[in-house]
């Protein structure tokens, strides 16, 4: 027989969230879609479990060792619990939204489930809250995207917010510019993540002095612009430059509370990406609050697809850099009181908790209850004024 210790057992990475932080992780949910349905974001819900075939395209691609498979009884078709949310609204927008007007800005909110952790992030569970802007090409549409991450965060409370914003594709741009073989590219990424110059300079051939100097050029926004358009870069990769350029200068105009860093070759494994990228951290919290960036929505082996750009916040690291909120007063109603005694205090913000038998000590039960107060006639009286002994 299994005993309550067993069965209070959970497989590693998920966990139950207890009150209050259960009900911290829903109201800070509301928020955040509350503040993307004031910029013209409208909430999508897609299933948790869907056809695999419908998860695994575009950026989807990326996640297939991450889906937990399970079998339809019905159709006989293998499904997929969701590993990120991003793919099923790129598959909405292009399939049940093909034909609504361009831009399209939608946002969604829900649980997401993956094989394993990662060392920053070992919860294989956790809730996914985010947009897409689809359909829209312009630079301007990268830059509302991350100045909606950023604001968001700092509206519900986040501090010491730093945006690291990415240029995932410059790597491959420099290579083709110099007629790089396409098998180093990958030793050379890994090289250039490792920021280790010693290897990228015996990849990168001829390259290697302007790889260098991308190296040298992340940091702070502004620094790293300049040393970029210190460099002598080919046409394309001077375009990135212009759009990443284009982001800070809208995020400046905003006057968000958040330091802006450029790191122009880190791309953080997520191929998929085709412009500007960022991610969103906080002093002294472990893993990133969120990422998100430019791709194509839609797209399949044969190409096609739209242009999109979108972020995804995961909720786990997020509520570990802001505040838990006031706990609200608690007031006890005694057994006897009637169902309307506490209807006032609720409208006032209170939490009723009503007593269900008569009690032999109805203070003592109020502390049982968590309560803070407790009612007297009309009044609510705080425990801690109340002389137990019977006063």
């Amino acid at each position: 027989m299994i005993d309550d210790r067993q069965r209070a057992l959970l497989p590693n990475g998920l966990q139950d969230l207890l009150p209050p932080d259960a009900a911290f992780e829903a109201q800070t949910i509301e928020r955040l879609m509350a503040h993307f349905a004031a910029e013209g974001y409208a909430r999508v819900k897609p299933p948790l479990v869907e056809f695999e075939d419908s998860l695994l395209t575009g950026p989807g691609r990326l996640l297939a060792a991450q889906i937990f498979r399970v079998m339809d009884p019905v159709s006989q078709r293998m499904m997929g619990v969701r590993a990120d949310m991003t793919p099923q609204l790129a598959r909405i927008a292009a399939t049940r939204l093909a034909h609504a007007a361009r831009p399209l800005r939608l946002s969604y909110a829900g649980q997401v489930l993956r094989v394993r952790g990662g060392m920053l992030r070992p919860e294989r569970q956790f809730a996914q809250v985010g947009i897409e802007l689809i359909g829209a090409p312009e630079p301007t549409a990268d830059a509302e995207v991350v100045r909606l991450a950023a604001e968001a965060l700092t509206g519900i409370g986040v501090k010491g917010l730093t945006i690291d914003l990415n240029l995932p594709t410059m790597v491959d741009v420099v290579a083709e510019a110099f007629g790089l073989p396409t098998d180093q590219l990958g030793p050379l990424r890994e090289a250039l993540d490792r920021k280790d110059p010693t290897a990228v300079a015996e990849l990168a051939g001829a390259a290697a002095p302007l790889y260098a100097g991308l190296l040298d050029a992340a940091g702070i926004a502004a620094e790293a612009l300049a040393r970029l358009d210190a460099l002598e870069l080919p046409a394309e990769a001077r375009r990135l430059v212009a759009m990443v350029a284009d982001v800070v200068r809208v995020i400046d105009l905003a006057d968000l509370d958040a330091q802006v860093t450029i790191d122009p070759i880190e791309h953080r494994g997520l191929d998929y990406q085709t412009g500007v990228s960022f991610s969103l951290f906080a002093a002294g919290v472990r893993g990133e609050l969120g990422s998100g960036g430019r791709y194509v929505a839609g797209a399949d082996q044969n190409g096609g697809g739209e242009p999109a750009t979108g972020f995804s916040l995961y909720m786990d690291s997020v509520l570990r850099a802001i505040d838990a909120p006031v706990r609200p007063r608690h007031l006890y109603l005694p057994f006897g009181c009637g169902p309307v005694a506490g209807r006032t205090f609720r409208a006032d913000g209170w939490i009723t908790v009503q007593g269900l038998a008569p009690e032999t000590d109805p203070v003592a039960e109020a502390r049982a209850q968590g309560c803070s107060h407790i009612l007297r006639g009309a009044d609510a009286i705080p425990l801690d004024a109340i002389d137990i002994r019977g006063a």
